[in-house]
């Protein structure tokens, strides 16, 4: 995934479903200059906490609570949106539209989805438009691209 994603210096980083947080904590040794974790299960609390700690030269934030909760509330925006849920998380494709409605995605930004291959998704959702597919065994990884890029590029 971060090989396809290129470059991360400077960035901002969401990985929401962080779980033990691996996957932010690798957009950060990977120049990410940010790197927001949210995650709800709060027994995995303690173990994000100390996980954390290995990207100290990130600035990062962790909030427990729920990624509907956190897109709700939030007022930051984010270059790259990474979304792990659990697959029988139903409300996945509700999510990326809460995320396009929002507008916490930055305008070149990019939203990544895992999800278990069974699942079809659209090749638009909302201002998001599907740039890239990759299949890893029985899960796809999707990277959507947000398409108020081209409109702020022309204004």
């Amino acid at each position: 995934m971060f090989s396809i994603m290129g470059n991360l210096y400077g960035l901002s980083f969401l990985d929401l479903f962080s779980g033990s947080g691996i996957v932010g904590i690798e957009a950060a040794s990977r120049g990410a200059s940010s790197v927001t974790f949210v995650e709800m299960d709060k027994v995995k609390k303690a173990v994000l906490y100390d996980n954390v700690k290995i990207a100290e030269n990130c600035k990062t934030e962790v909030f427990i609570m729920s990624a509907e909760r956190f897109v709700s509330l939030t007022k930051n925006k984010f270059d790259i949106i990474f979304l792990d849920p659990p697959f029988p998380f139903k409300k996945k494709q509700e999510l990326i539209e809460l995320v396009s409605k929002k507008k916490i995605l930055t305008p070149a930004g990019r939203v990544i989805i895992h999800h278990p291959m069974e699942e079809t998704w659209g090749d638009k959702i909302d201002t998001l438009v599907l740039e890239d597919k990759r299949k890893y065994g029985r899960s796809i990884l999707l990277f959507y691209i947000n398409t108020l890029q081209q409109i702020n590029q022309c204004d």
